[in-house]
């Protein structure tokens, strides 16, 4: 079974998705990309980042998930434990993912103040980086690292290239961690699971419709766990939700709660990307 995500390899998404692929692992440059290509059946599968708990909701994910029909069959969390590599002490840029830049900004703002930040595709973009270039460092886990015995030359100094890490866990947030969502074809689609995930894009705007939309699950003892709004793209203020809940979709009370949802989207739409449990995986 194929399964594509974020690379090259060696990003936190790579590693996310080795821990739940049984088939091989291959590559997109961007979360659109790999949500097409599942849409597509160019793919089975596709591991995509939803939600970081310093920087929050991948955008890029959201929008993606409301454009292209796909299931989400499972949550997988990983902490997310950064290192700053590079080949030596003297380096004049950090260069990473904009959000795991985000993530250590205070680390950044209190050791290197003087050091330049460059944001590319992916943390191992910024290892690749800085590999190719002793001035730059990286922000990424420290498992991209060289190992000592493969990368020493004749002396036993490290070799032309060879990364090492200057310091770990140098994120601002010792709970830092992020959600990745795996997603499938549509017939994937699951009732059973201890969260769910819908879209809903009211096409309407009036006064107390977010509280109208809210208020189904809150009634019935559904407990939110993230809502947020994004632009639906139509005209301007105009949105859809991206709701996560603690309850399955085979359970009644969900499906009251949407029953009402629905009857107050007539002119828009109701999209349930499925329900699905959570699996941590530490890397």
């Amino acid at each position: 079974m194929s399964t594509v995500t974020l690379g090259p390899s060696g990003t936190y998404s790579h590693r996310a998705a080795r821990a739940v692929s049984d088939g091989e692992v291959s590559f997109r440059e961007s979360v659109t990309s790999i949500v097409e290509a599942v849409a597509s059946g160019a793919a089975d599968r596709g591991v995509v980042p939803i939600e970081n708990s310093i920087e929050g909701s991948v955008t890029e994910t959201l929008d993606a998930l409301a454009e292209y029909d796909v299931a989400v069959t499972q949550e997988v969390v990983t902490p997310i434990k950064h290192a700053l590599l590079a080949q030596g002490e003297g380096f004049d840029v950090v260069a990473s993912h904009p959000q795991a830049l985000a993530q250590c900004r205070e680390y950044l703002d209190e050791q290197y103040p003087g050091v330049e930040r460059e944001a590319v595709a992916s943390t191992a973009a910024g290892v690749e980086r800085a590999r190719n270039d002793p001035a730059v460092a990286a922000i990424a886990h420290p498992g991209n690292a060289d190992e000592t015995d493969s990368s020493e030359n004749a002396a036993g100094e490290p070799g032309a290239g060879a990364l090492r890490v200057l310091a770990e866990d140098v994120q601002d947030r010792t709970s830092n961690a992020t959600r990745f969502f795996v997603i499938a074809r549509p017939e994937a689609r699951s009732e059973a699971g201890g969260k769910s995930t819908f879209v809903v894009y009211p096409n309407a705007n009036y006064p107390g419709l977010l509280l109208e939309l809210l208020e189904p699950f809150a009634d019935r003892d559904v407990n939110l766990t993230r809502v947020e709004s994004r632009p639906s793209g139509e005209r301007l203020g105009d949105y859809c939700f991206h709701v996560d809940v603690e309850a399955g979709l085979y359970e009644d009370r969900t499906q009251a709660a949407l029953d009402v949802v629905r009857d107050l989207c007539e002119n828009g739409w109701v999209r349930e990307l499925g329900s699905y449990d959570v699996r941590t995986v530490v890397s």
